[in-house]
């Protein structure tokens, strides 16, 4: 068996599943050796390890036998060569040089001799690529909106709106567009900017009497990306100027990419012209990214350092620090720096000492009280979740603490039938999956979880 075989099953893969999953899971994966019926493929870290193991081993196996390689024994390896490329890439990620990684991308031969000075903007950040993004199942949709804008720009989900909470990946993914945009047409004309620098430049336009060199700059732009949307909320002026902007790019059939903290119906103030706009595309829900992620993000993160992070400290970390990827990096970086120092490698012990202001999670957490703290929620008395009631407003808040029974105590379907007082475990099956489900369609869903577990760890 050569390399060329363990190539044409990654491309057949590739086709199979999701783009995202597979540049997470696969794309750095290589063909070690074979012995016999047994073949050893290389993977970059523990955690992609076990996904190929748990969740992806039969679509190898199967893709291997339809290879001409049946009945063979796969056996995954960590390897030091199939985690370079990732490192590589990421290098630049935690040593971003102002003056080397990042570019303005309105260069003075295209600008009005009169325009405004930008000096203030940086522009694209090179290092923002989606080579060097993670994704997960909470990013997995977004990540898949921006790529089919990249290739296309204007003809997809345009306007492509992404919202959030912070330090999810917002900038980074739709300043990854530009960056993908501009390595495919260098003359193509990108602008990004935020929100705030956008209110500043109106405000300086107007001051100075150059209105018409900020509407023409803006307007001119092949690809206009605006970060955190919602400060220009309940600001009259600058909508108005925005409105027009918007409308001049989508009829020109221009790309229009936006993000925001929260989805436009929910941003107050905001004119109901402009939130109809930012409908017309793709709006998409980002969420805090999962366990499996998070251990990716460090792991890959750790690499760029070569650093090979132990798994009992990526699980601590993971575990522990949940609200958002810049925390989960900061903490990271942290315990780096102070390994660095002291020329050691990070364990559970420096770890734990280190970064214990950073855990959020309680050392034990019971079904009793994910049970009681789904109940709290839904404000009903947790006598009926474990009762026979079968009406609508308590057998969905008995799914919910299902599932979160089985996500955070990892419990199995017949430990959770029993904790819920259900004789038949197939019942717990059904919830559990149909939460899954429906958490990845419905917000409000997804947010009642999301504040059930933000209560069980604090």
């Amino acid at each position: 068996m050569h390399s060329g075989l363990w190539q044409a099953v990654l491309g057949e893969i590739e086709l199979s599943i999701s783009r995202g999953n597979f540049v997470t899971w696969f794309k750095n994966t290589t063909l070690l050796r074979q012995d016999g019926d047994s073949i050893v493929i290389g993977v970059p870290n523990v955690f992609i390890k076990q996904q190929l193991e748990r969740k992806y081993n039969t679509l190898i196996a199967d893709t291997l036998e339809k290879n001409g390689a049946a009945g063979i024994r796969i056996e995954y390896k960590i390897h030091s060569a199939a985690a370079r490329p990732a490192a590589e890439e990421e290098t630049i990620v935690l040593t971003p040089s102002r003056g080397t990684n990042e570019k303005i991308l309105e260069s003075p031969a295209k600008a009005p001799a009169n325009a405004l000075s930008r000096d203030y903007r940086p522009g694209l950040n090179e290092r923002y690529t989606f080579e060097t993004f993670i994704v997960g199942s909470g990013n997995e949709l977004a990540y898949a909106a921006c790529q089919a804008v990249a290739a296309q720009p204007g003809s997809k989900y345009n306007p492509l709106f992404l919202y959030g909470g912070v330090g999810i990946g917002k900038t980074h993914l739709i300043q990854a567009v530009g960056n993908a945009v501009l390595q495919q047409n260098q003359n193509a004309r990108v602008v990004y900017v935020s929100s705030e620098q956008f209110l500043q430049e109106f405000v300086d336009a107007v001051r100075f009497k150059k209105n018409t060199d900020f509407a023409d700059f803006y307007r001119g732009a092949d690809v206009l990306i605006i970060d955190d949307i919602q400060f220009i909320a309940g600001k009259e002026k600058i909508q108005e100027e925005f409105f027009h902007t918007f409308n001049a790019l989508h009829q020109s059939n221009k790309q229009i990419i936006i993000s925001s903290d929260k989805p436009p119906r929910d941003i107050p103030t905001l004119e109901e012209r402009l939130r109809s706009r930012f409908v017309w595309g793709m709006s998409i829900d980002m969420q805090t990214p999962d366990y499996e992620t998070r251990c990716a993000i460090l792991q890959t993160k750790a690499a760029s350092h070569n650093v090979q992070l132990a798994h009992d400290v990526t699980e601590y970390l993971a575990t522990n620090v949940q609200t958002n990827i810049r925390e989960l990096e900061g903490a990271l970086n942290q315990l780096l720096a102070f390994c660095e120092m002291r020329g050691l490698d990070p364990d559970m012990n420096i770890a734990t000492s280190l970064l214990g202001s950073h855990q959020t999670r309680p050392k034990h957490i019971s079904a009793k009280q994910i049970i009681e703290r789904t109940a709290r929620h839904f404000q009903i008395p947790v006598e009926d979740i474990l009762g026979p009631k079968r009406d609508k407003d308590i057998v969905v808040p008995r799914q919910v603490a299902m599932y979160m029974l089985r996500s955070e105590l990892h419990l199995s379907f017949p430990k959770i039938a029993r904790e819920l007082g259900r004789k038949d475990h197939t019942t717990a099956i059904h919830s559990v999956e149909k939460i899954e489900k429906e958490s990845h369609l419905d917000a409000d869903l997804r947010a009642a979880i999301n504040q059930i577990k933000e209560r069980l760890h604090v």
